[in-house]
């Protein structure tokens, strides 16, 4: 086998990875803002950014499950498997939504909720770099064009709960 051959197959298998951890992290975010939302730990000045997060962590989610099933389910260049992505990102989501739960604790309070989404969106920031380089490096422009928008959206959440997480302890 060919050096390029290999690559590309460790290239493939590696954007199944991320793939299905971004789609885990982005069901996670969700649990997460509902979890904290029902708990009241989100200030009356801050609900509406954290649940603007939230949808827009839904539509992500919808963005990269159509790609997977639409532009790259489609694409000659990739073979991709489906499955794997959707054991992935079960894993994922729960292995996060297991994190929140043990760093909230029993009691938490409101600072504690919003620097665990900071962590949390961090978490997603990381992810879509990381998923962004590998998607580079296929002929997919929709691939690459999808995460890049979706990971500028991801860093300014980031921002937004940091600001926000500031502004708790001030």
């Amino acid at each position: 086998m060919s050096k390029s051959t290999k690559s590309s197959k460790e290239d493939q298998k590696n954007l199944e990875k991320k793939l299905g951890e971004v789609l885990g992290l982005e069901r996670a975010a969700q649990k997460a803002v509902d979890e904290i939302n029902s708990m009241k730990l989100i200030e009356s000045s801050s609900k509406k950014e954290v649940l603007g997060i939230k949808e827009e962590s839904t539509s992500h989610q919808e963005r990269i499950e159509k790609l997977i099933s639409d532009t790259i389910g489609e694409s000659e260049d990739l073979k991709i498997d489906q499955d794997s992505i959707k054991d992935i990102a079960k894993e994922t989501e729960k292995r996060a939504v297991k994190m929140m739960k043990t760093y909230l604790g029993e009691n938490p309070d409101s600072s504690e909720a919003i620097e665990f989404l900071a962590l949390a969106e961090g978490a997603e920031v990381i992810h879509y770099e990381i998923l962004y380089a590998i998607a580079k490096k296929f002929k997919v422009k929709e691939l690459s064009n999808t995460v890049f928008t979706i990971l500028k959206d991801e860093q300014k959440h980031l921002q937004l709960c940091t600001d926000l997480a500031k502004e708790n302890v001030s």
